[in-house]
């Protein structure tokens, strides 16, 4: 294991220095406020930001990206999680969701057609993996898709829940099961799939933490979806397993570290400011034993969950093994960041109220912290 440390890239330095420009120009408080009561977050938002040419950080050049670059893909996220999910959400649909995903697991047919649009961000993806029945086993999913007659068409029966941005996505990044049931791991294809098409419902579930956009759940009732569309071309019908935990779920664990790295440090510096300016018995209350050292608790916590996220990144940019210090790192800055909300609880204000519902999600999205231990529990050779 890398024990030596490095100042951060110059490139990075300054793409958050934008990020920060960004956030302050065009998500004041006051627009933020609004877009959290509305439960959205604006298009040309996000069309601002793919401008800035952030999307192509998870594409190789040749398809029109600017060269993967994952420890600065992070550093984005965690820049915009300071004004909140509506401007790093989109991001990641777009960068992460699909720009990762295509990139690991299409076909060159694909890559060529989706990659240089995502790397512009002129589309969004949307994941849909659970189940009203199916959370953390995966390889358990009911929605099937069988071939039609003709082996031109895959005919989509199921339904998938939480399928966070599914109205306004351009593709849902799909699982289904294409297989008999008894084949588990071998029975797994990915699909991409237009929620607009024929067969398909949406409906919106009501959910208080990142409320950039809605969540819902995705019926399929015959829905007819192109062979084409299978991620990798028709011929990695039943090869979904190994996309699923391959490269892209270590980086998908990265990038909901970094959402909640992100929530928390915006959380502590506003509570650390308030608590500089709230005059209490004469003196402002950091000034108070107990207010001090909650606060500086607190950001003891947030530099070693930056530590973590960033030793993660390090490594799955690398290129090499990082299953386990990506599941620290989501068990370890997701429990932290709801235990810094005792510090943030010391300011008052709607962002205070929007961040602490941001945070409280952050330890179930993505790979719940029961499922990281367990993770962590196997790769260290416990016993079952």
């Amino acid at each position: 294991m890398p024990s030596h440390f490095a100042d951060e890239p110059a490139h990075v330095t300054q793409l958050r220095e934008t990020m920060r420009r960004f956030v302050a120009e065009e998500m004041p408080p006051e627009k933020r406020q609004r877009w959290d009561r509305e439960h959205r977050f604006p298009r040309e938002l996000f069309t601002k930001l793919a401008s800035l040419g952030v999307c192509g950080l998870t594409i190789a050049e040749e398809y029109g990206g600017a060269g993967e670059d994952l420890v600065a893909a992070v550093a984005v996220i965690e820049e915009l999680c300071r004004g909140g999910g509506f401007a790093a959400g989109p991001f990641i649909h777009c960068a992460f969701y699909g720009g990762m995903n295509v990139s690991e697991n299409g076909s060159e047919a694909q890559k060529r057609a989706l990659l240089p649009r995502l790397a512009r961000g002129e589309l969004l993806f949307a994941y849909g993996l659970s189940e009203p029945d199916v959370g953390g086993d995966l390889a358990s999913v009911r929605t099937t898709a069988r071939l039609s007659a003709d082996g031109r068409t895959l005919i989509l029966n199921g339904a998938k829940r939480w399928c966070t941005g599914a109205e306004f996505a351009d593709y849902v990044y799909c699982l289904v099961r294409t297989g008999p049931e008894e084949d588990r791991y071998r029975n797994l294809s990915f699909v991409l799939v237009d929620p607009k098409g024929p067969g398909i419902t949406i409906s919106p579930i009501e959910h208080a933490n990142l409320r950039y956009t809605l969540s819902s759940d995705v019926v399929f009732d015959d829905a007819p979806v192109p062979v084409e569309n299978v991620v990798g071309g028709p011929d990695a019908i039943g090869r979904g397993w190994k996309m699923l935990v391959g490269r892209a779920l270590d980086v998908e664990k990265l990038e909901i570290t970094a959402v909640t790295f992100g929530l928390a440090q915006a959380a502590v510096e506003e509570a650390w400011t308030y608590a500089q300016q709230r005059v209490q018995f004469g003196k402002p209350i950091a000034a108070h034993q107990a207010v001090k050292h909650e606060l500086v608790e607190a950001r003891t916590r947030l530099e070693a969950c930056r530590h973590m996220l960033y030793h993660a990144a390090w490594l799955a940019a690398q290129g090499r093994p990082c299953g386990v210090e990506t599941s620290m790192a989501k068990l370890f800055v997701a429990d932290t960041g709801v235990q810094i909300m005792g510090a943030y609880g010391l300011a008052e204000g709607h962002d205070m109220e929007r961040t602490v519902r941001d945070l409280l999600g952050m330890p179930i999205v993505g790979g719940s912290s029961h499922m990281q231990k367990n993770n962590l529990a196997r790769r260290w050779g416990l016993p079952d």
